[in-house]
């Protein structure tokens, strides 16, 4: 399934207002469950970062992670990066109105985007997925980190990540150009990038892997029929997002040994 479509529907009905946007961020920030393992792994970055710390958001889409970060310290210096122009204007547009002169986003491709030394914190969500050149993006990342700096990344994992479980499967969202990652290949790559430590875990768990079916997936493959699923989908998730809120909570309180979503963290 092409998911950019239902990306845009979904964007035209939420860009009336900056009010509506706010909404759409709450929204996501509830719903996605990786957004709950990038809010975790941030509260504890922010225990040792900078006061005015400088932040790579690379692959920012929506934008809702700037947001995110721009709202806990308006001192942050954040710059956010995407391949499309529309995004990019649209996003611009959207912070001027909110009055956060602090977050700037610019049109960018991660396979070429350097700017030596820059930032504290580079993050990268649900991006390397759709990169086939990810050694490249890593190396230019290493170089745009200061010393001591970290790259915070969520992707999916070659254990059922894009909803794939076996051989000759395709992903659930076809712009995805692997169906995700081992966790000691990544591990590997961002070491032979320049990073001297990482880590790396395991997201989407049991727990996870039922609550991205509830509020993601389910909900995807609805309004890949039709936009008129829009009209029930508050019914909907009045149902299902309690159950999801549960499970969401047990995957991010829980060591998985395995998961279809990898959290990684590496440091320069």
């Amino acid at each position: 399934m092409q998911y950019d479509p239902i990306k845009r529907s979904l964007g035209s009905v939420f860009n009336r207002s900056p009010f509506l946007r706010k909404l759409f961020y709450a929204l996501l920030d509830l719903l996605l469950l990786r957004a709950w393992h990038i809010h975790k792994e941030i509260r504890t970055w922010l225990k040792t970062a900078p006061d005015k710390a400088r932040i790579l958001d690379a692959g920012a889409g929506y934008g809702q992670y700037s947001y995110y970060l721009s709202g806990i310290n308006s001192s942050f210096d954040l710059l956010a990066v995407d391949v499309k122009q529309e995004q990019v204007d649209d996003c611009n547009a959207f912070y001027t109105q909110i009055g956060r002169p602090n977050v700037r986003f610019e049109m960018g491709d991660l396979t070429q985007f350097v700017k030596p030394g820059a930032f504290d914190l580079a993050l990268s969500v649900d991006v390397m997925e759709h990169i086939l050149e990810d050694v490249l993006v890593f190396k230019n990342i290493y170089a745009s980190l200061r010393p001591g700096g970290m790259l915070l990344i969520s992707t999916p994992s070659d254990q059922g990540g894009s909803d794939v479980h076996g051989e000759g499967e395709s992903s659930f969202i076809e712009e995805h150009v692997r169906d995700g990652y081992n966790i000691k290949d990544i591990e590997v790559k961002l070491r032979s990038a320049g990073f001297s430590k990482v880590e790396a875990r395991y997201s989407y768990g049991g727990p996870g892997k039922i609550s991205w079916r509830l509020s993601m997936k389910y909900p995807i493959l609805m309004l890949g029929v039709s936009k008129l699923f829009f009209s029930i989908l508050p019914l909907y998730y009045l149902v299902a997002y309690p159950i999801s809120f549960v499970l969401n909570y047990l995957d991010t309180h829980t060591t998985h040994s395995t998961g279809t979503g990898l959290i990684v963290k590496a440091w320069k």
